[in-house]
């Protein structure tokens, strides 16, 4: 039944991997395309940085959504939630808001400026405390 629990913990486990691998996936394609002396490439990288962090984005709503029911609404809770809801947040903002500037400037020839890319490295660090701590959640039962 839709009010059983454990269906919530299950969506919420099986939907989070996707954003997560996704904006690690994004940072390291834009990491990597600094690195890169041919074109061709850095444009490739980029443009699998900008689908990867879209496709994470998107994904993000549904495992927001789906810890929220889990948290009983709660945005912050206490405790190891707390911890996780700390770094959840801030990573669904950045994720979000990094994807539509993504999407709308279509920037994937030339480099992405400084502020993106730190912010990118920022999100990706905050999705895996995020991830740390979800994983804790789940370890102290």
């Amino acid at each position: 039944m839709i009010t059983d629990p454990s269906i919530w913990s299950k969506a919420h486990g099986a939907f989070t991997h996707f954003p997560i691998a996704l904006m690690l996936v994004s940072a390291f394609c834009d990491s990597v395309s600094l690195f890169c002396g041919n074109a061709e490439r850095q444009r490739a990288l980029r443009s699998a940085a900008t689908i990867t962090i879209a496709l994470g984005a998107l994904g993000s709503y549904a495992a927001v959504a789906t810890g929220l029911v889990m948290a009983k609404w709660q945005i912050w809770g206490h405790g190891t939630l707390l911890h996780h809801h700390q770094f959840v947040w801030p990573a669904f903002a950045l994720m979000v808001g990094l994807a539509t500037w993504r999407v709308i400037t279509r920037r994937t020839a030339e480099r992405p400026p400084v502020a993106y890319l730190a912010l990118m490295l920022l999100a990706a660090a905050l999705v895996s405390g995020a991830g740390y701590w979800g994983g804790e959640l789940l370890n102290r039962v």
